[in-house]
């Protein structure tokens, strides 16, 4: 099985880069195309007219119908696309929603599948604390046990006050390039600890049956 796995930002791909090939193993192939943020789906599923911005929700409608026509002239070459974004304050219903109704306007239709980190990626990492704490040994244990899984609280902002000095505040007062450093740092550093069997996050695990229903370990999830 191949995947193609997008995502909205570079610090994404890399947390991708080293946690999927612990779900699917050596035997699987997979491509982690990272973009600069969520953006927005076009009116009308029109193709986006400024692609080179590569902002993920643009480019959607378009990037599907070719993963279509790629999937269809490759029958005998399974592949799934796998879309991961945050959640952020969207409604969940409504933001998959969306991403069906591109699907179903795709001609051929691609195989694919939409996940979604709730609230923020940070989640994912908040889900295994013990691989946060191996990661950074100082991190606060109070911070981080008082965080609920998959919690609308500000996780990224979460996790910066368990493992900062100063916390967030001190982090975005330096603005959001500062952020995106500390974000990609995390997404280096937090991954290689993590177990996937162990991880607490639904959507994380929602993600992780995704692939291993695709590859044959788990049943298909509904």
């Amino acid at each position: 099985m191949h995947f193609e796995i997008l995502v909205e930002d570079q610090s994404g791909k890399v947390a991708l880069d080293i946690l999927v090939p612990k779900i699917v193993g050596a035997d699987h192939t997979f491509i982690v195309h990272s973009y600069k943020g969520i953006g927005r789906i076009p009116s009308n599923m029109r193709d986006c007219k400024h692609a080179s911005k590569r902002m993920l929700m643009d480019n959607l409608p378009k990037l599907l119908k070719g993963y279509g026509r790629t999937q269809a002239g490759r029958l005998g070459f399974p592949s799934l696309v796998v879309l991961i974004c945050d959640l952020d304050d969207n409604c969940l219903r409504g933001f998959r929603q969306e991403f069906l109704a591109i699907l179903d306007s795709c001609h051929p239709k691609p195989r694919a599948r939409f996940c979604l980190a709730v609230e923020e990626g940070e989640a994912w990492f908040l889900g295994d604390l013990p691989a946060v704490k191996r990661a950074y040994p100082n991190a606060s244990d109070s911070v981080l046990g008082s965080y609920a899984n998959d919690s609308i609280c500000g996780t990224w902002e979460r996790l910066a006050d368990a493992i900062c000095p100063g916390g967030s505040l001190a982090l975005s007062a330096n603005g959001w390039q500062a952020v995106g450093a500390g974000k990609s740092a995390w997404s280096k550093r937090i991954p290689p600890h993590m177990e996937i069997d162990r991880n607490l996050s639904p959507s994380f695990c929602f993600f992780r049956k995704t692939l291993m229903a695709e590859i044959g370990i788990i049943e298909e999830t509904p």
